[in-house]
């Protein structure tokens, strides 16, 4: 499979999710995956080296969420395999050596929010990525023998590398807060690495060329954990309901918002309009107005956007005919949903101002 065509066949895998905004992933991690690596045939010049796959691999990653969805990290990796037999021209001349590849690796990734499919980041969350790095490519004690003639295969030689990524995380955060289990698919490919094929005893054979330099891919698949050092908090609880007041003193009224917006509606400012009619009316004397946001940004930008919120409702109460000293405005940002939800969710009741008039 050419790397073109694995590139779109994972954009076709993700693609459903695209139109979902990430959920961030903040501050340093670190993860860890065990790996089955299987190589194609190694061919060039009639010489074909073939593994036996799969064989046995690793990563250790550090990486850095931005809290927008965006991580990028740095890997060590390792794969090996044992050579199962070389062939020239088909014959077969061979049967024993390893091939082992280890690396470093940069990798740029993109979490997916699946929220709108009723699934909370913090349960399951695919993720996309490329990286870019180097790899040293190592065929160590491959012989090959025709007749009275041996050869060998037991060279390094580093090149750059290129890999994509697509997998999924499951969290863990009930047992253990920032942890996650994670599965991926990878593609890794370099350069055409060159070994050189070493006579060790007997005549030269013209039809064993000096030099052997194939086509140098890898799939793998891995299991792995990934430990977030900031995780995000839990889900606050409900708060405890208020004792009832007399109707005759307390009136509520609730203004929705759009997600991640704080301009008013028709209806929201029909909402507003009945508020300070009532207040004029009953001779309040005091008039509270508190912005809420739902848990789908991080927690900073949500206590701001609750703020901006019950800024636009005071001043269209303002605008009413309301003394803007008989206002008071708080924000509470996510920390008092009227649904309690996990991190991530959008929903709509937990998007809204509130007027309280005492």
């Amino acid at each position: 499979m050419t790397f073109r065509r694995l590139l779109l066949a994972a954009t076709l895998v993700v693609a459903p999710f695209v139109a979902a905004w990430a959920q961030p992933v903040e501050g340093l991690y670190l993860g860890a995956g065990a790996a089955l690596s299987l190589t194609p045939d190694l061919n060039d010049h009639g010489v074909r080296l073939n593994t036996q796959s799969p064989g046995p691999g690793g990563v250790l990653s550090l990486g850095w969420g931005f809290g927008n969805g965006w991580r990028a990290e740095i890997e060590g990796n390792y794969r090996s395999e044992q050579v199962d037999h070389i062939n020239l021209n088909g014959l077969r001349v061979g049967n024993s050596g390893s091939y082992d590849r280890y690396g470093v690796m940069a990798n740029l990734l993109f979490d997916f929010d699946l929220s709108g499919f009723g699934i909370a980041p913090s349960t399951y969350q695919p993720y996309l990525g490329l990286g870019g790095g180097y790899v040293w490519n190592d065929i160590r004690k491959a012989r090959l023998q025709l007749g009275g003639s041996s050869f060998r295969i037991d060279d390094t030689d580093p090149q750059l590398a290129y890999q994509a990524i697509v997998g999924g995380a499951i969290g863990l955060g009930s047992m253990v807060p920032g942890l996650s289990l994670t599965a991926e698919y990878r593609f890794l490919g370099t350069l055409d690495p060159k070994f050189a094929i070493t006579r060790t005893s007997g005549p030269a054979v013209p039809s064993v060329p000096g030099n052997f330099e194939p086509g140098n891919v890898n799939h793998s698949v891995l299991l792995g954990l990934r430990y977030a050092f900031n995780p995000p908090p839990a889900a606050a609880a409900a708060p405890a309901p208020a004792p009832a007041a007399p109707v005759e003193t307390t009136r509520t009224y609730l203004i929705f918002f759009d997600w991640d917006r704080a301009d008013l509606t028709e209806r929201a400012r029909q909402i507003i309009t009945d508020a300070a009619g009532a207040a004029r009316r009953v001779q309040t004397t005091r008039i509270e107005v508190a912005g809420h946001a739902d848990r789908s940004g991080t927690p900073q930008y949500n206590q701001r956007l609750s703020q901006r919120r019950a800024e636009v409702v005071a001043n269209e109460l303002v605008r009413q005919g309301i003394q803007r000293e008989e206002i008071e405005v708080t924000a509470f940002g996510e920390t008092k949903p009227l649904v309690p939800t996990a991190d991530g969710v959008r929903e709509p009741q937990n998007r809204r101002v509130e007027i309280v008039l005492r």
